[in-house]
């Protein structure tokens, strides 16, 4: 980037990133309900569930099969929550808001007149680890995706033979300029391949 004209500050901080993860759950767990029984209600008569509450007691009726390494303490957590008009919800909603936007990709890009932050989308795939689960780390998805602003991935290489994506996000109605930018480094890279399907990932570099 920094060779086709860009000036490119390093060592981005957003302090608000590491104290959203509470707030962002809370909600979460509420919409995941809500979104979930509407979308249940509607497959019909022929559906074994309509609702989060009876996928939990078809779960529990199954568990030996639909829950051999892994419980549903998440689902049970989010079946508990009320409407989205709970005080608790409400303030999980203005908390994820204010970190993700004012506190963070706003003041962000004020901080070094920015045009847009860029950053590796997400983490190399991870080995299923069934006593620990998930080993996900790194990537900048979360603060675009709780404050609602626009966000755009494209390929960026490859890592051990994995493919490597980076984000191009910004403040609200951000749109034009950041298909520009991920345009202009597509162009410059070339870095997309076409899916090759292997059986397995050539792990070397």
């Amino acid at each position: 980037m920094k060779s086709a004209g860009a000036i490119v500050i390093d060592a981005m901080k957003m302090p608000s990133a590491e104290r959203i993860g509470a707030a962002e759950f809370e909600i979460l767990k509420y919409e995941f309900k809500r979104d979930l029984d509407a979308y249940l209600r509607g497959l019909g008569p022929s559906s074994p569930v309509h609702s989060l509450a009876d996928v939990i007691d078809f779960n529990t009726r199954n568990a030996a099969t639909e829950m051999p390494y892994f419980g549903q303490e998440i689902l049970i957590d989010a079946q508990s929550k009320g409407p989205l008009t709970d005080e608790r919800y409400r303030k999980a909603l203005a908390t994820a808001r204010a970190l993700s936007r004012a506190h963070g990709i706003d003041a962000a890009l004020a901080k070094d007149r920015l045009d847009a932050l860029v950053a590796p989308t997400g983490p190399l795939p991870w080995m299923i680890d069934y006593a620990n689960g998930d080993h996900a780390s790194g990537g900048c998805t979360q603060m675009p995706a709780v404050s609602g602003y626009p966000h755009i991935t494209v390929p960026a290489g490859f890592a051990f033979g994995l493919p490597v994506g980076i984000s191009f996000f910004a403040g609200a109605y951000s749109e034009a300029r950041l298909i520009r930018l991920a345009y202009a480094f597509e162009q410059i890279t070339k870095a997309r391949r076409s899916p090759q399907f292997l059986a397995t990932a050539p792990l070397h570099t």
